[in-house]
């Protein structure tokens, strides 16, 4: 049949073309019974039927109209569907079993635009009850039509021939060494502990104040835009867009964030810091990264406009939040411990729900600062135990205080606190606090024997 046919038959007409097939071929429900539920079905009759042919093959009997009549005998339902006469009806009805899967959907789909109308009628009367304000409705609203798109379009098996090539290329990255399967952060020791920050995991940088966390953060944001193309969702709830990106720009160009922010750049021989402002720019615009600067949000607030961004810009690498003592609890919560809990919790959520990594901004409390050795716990984590039960990755930045084991100038140590699926430890950086960046040690020692080896030769 034409499938523009099949699309202008009615849902009852749809519904007892599948029912007939099912009815003619006992092995046609193994084509279906992972995508249709009973309920998919609009009229009872139908759905009784559905339930008795899904009992069937439960039972690992041959489905027919003598079996499915007998079965709905034994549960005294066949005179509510209208007797073996309806059976009969609807082998009548099947004009082929080629268009199972299509007759399917086409349910799926029905019943997708009967659950709109449904919850359109819902919204209709919270909204006359007035009980929830608007970012509550919208929240209740999204989650219900993000379920029913997930019905519509239900998982299906993937072919080994569509999955051996990318399964080859898993072996042969291993071989070499390679072993990020989630999103890099352009550290690779980093990347070699976690294998990139996960899909669905909430991962927490937390330090005391001015020790990194936004340039940290930034720095793995401007790696996966620039380098990586992969888009990156920032909401910075402490600075505004044109600090964001005058950042962006002194991390992409090398030059000094207080030069770069005072007028005061450069041109020394060779260097033209300006131009490789301007340079870094073309480079930036071209970025896959989002900010929103809107100060005072709420977790539910993030979750809509996460959502929206995904939905727009047709997928999500990494969601930055900076950070989250700032953003507050949608419902009111005199508790400030609490509201945390709750803030914790919903990004996890909200990482879940997006299949997203997101990657929050934490402060710790004052704890370290009176221990000897400065460095962070867990427990440091600051307002909230939940921030550490709910995360699956904690990431200190620590810079040992003065007459400490200390390690050398602007050398930072980020240390894994915790990670749920795997192994914890630390790693050096080095940190240029004149271009907010953060470099792996290999990279700055050979920078420097390029450097001496240049002296050496000019001498």
């Amino acid at each position: 049949m034409d499938p523009e046919i099949l699309t202008n038959l009615s849902t009852d007409e749809v519904e007892e073309a599948l029912l007939g097939a099912l009815l003619i071929d006992d092995e046609a429900i193994i084509r279906v019974v992972d995508i249709l539920k009973p309920d998919d079905f609009s009229r009872k009759e139908n759905q009784i039927v559905y339930q008795a042919i899904l009992d069937l093959f439960e039972k690992r009997m041959g489905i027919d109209i003598v079996t499915v009549s007998n079965r709905l005998r034994d549960k005294k339902l066949l005179d509510d569907i209208g007797g073996h006469d309806y059976l009969v009806y609807l082998i009548h009805k099947a004009p082929t079993i080629g268009n199972i899967n299509t007759y399917a959907r086409l349910i799926k789909t029905n019943k997708a635009k009967r659950d709109l109308a449904e919850l359109s009628r819902k919204i209709q009367e919270l909204i006359q009850e007035g009980g929830k304000d608007a970012a509550e409705l919208i929240d209740e609203v999204e989650r219900k039509i993000f379920s029913i798109a997930e019905k519509v379009y239900p998982y299906e098996f993937a072919s080994v021939s569509s999955l051996i090539d990318q399964s080859l290329k898993r072996i042969e990255d291993l071989q070499k060494g390679i072993v990020i399967r989630g999103v890099p952060t352009g550290f690779s020791k980093l990347d070699l502990y976690l294998g990139g920050l996960q899909k669905s995991d909430l991962i927490i940088l937390a330090s005391r104040p001015s020790q990194g966390k936004t340039a940290f953060a930034l720095n793995i944001a401007r790696y996966l835009g620039v380098q990586e193309k992969i888009p990156v969702g920032i909401f910075s709830l402490e600075m505004s867009k044109d600090q964001i990106i005058d950042r962006l720009i002194a991390l992409e160009a090398g030059v000094s964030l207080w030069r770069l922010r005072t007028g005061r750049l450069m041109k020394e021989g060779d260097v033209d810091e300006l131009a490789l402002v301007y340079e870094a720019g073309e480079r930036l615009k071209i970025a896959p990264i989002f900010i929103d600067d809107s100060p005072a949000l709420t977790d539910l607030q993030i979750r809509t406009m996460a959502r929206k961004l995904k939905h727009e810009i047709g997928g999500l690498g990494l969601l930055i939040i900076d950070y989250l003592q700032l953003i507050r609890a949608n419902k009111q919560i005199d508790n400030r411990v609490q509201e945390v809990s709750e803030i914790s919790k919903n990004l996890k959520e909200l990482a879940r729900e997006l299949e997203v990594p997101v990657l929050a901004i934490s402060q710790l409390s004052r704890e370290p600062e009176k221990r000897v050795s400065s460095i962070p716990r867990l427990s440091d984590l600051r307002e909230s135990g939940s921030i550490e039960q709910d995360s699956d990755v904690v990431l200190f930045i620590h810079r040992p205080k003065e007459g400490a084991a200390a390690l050398p100038s602007n050398q930072v140590n980020i240390i894994i606190a915790k990670h749920r699926n795997g192994p914890i430890g630390s790693v050096d950086l080095y940190f240029d606090p004149d271009t907010v960046s953060f470099y792996s040690i290999e990279e700055v020692e050979q920078e420097l024997e390029y450097h001496w080896f240049n002296l050496w030769i000019t001498n």
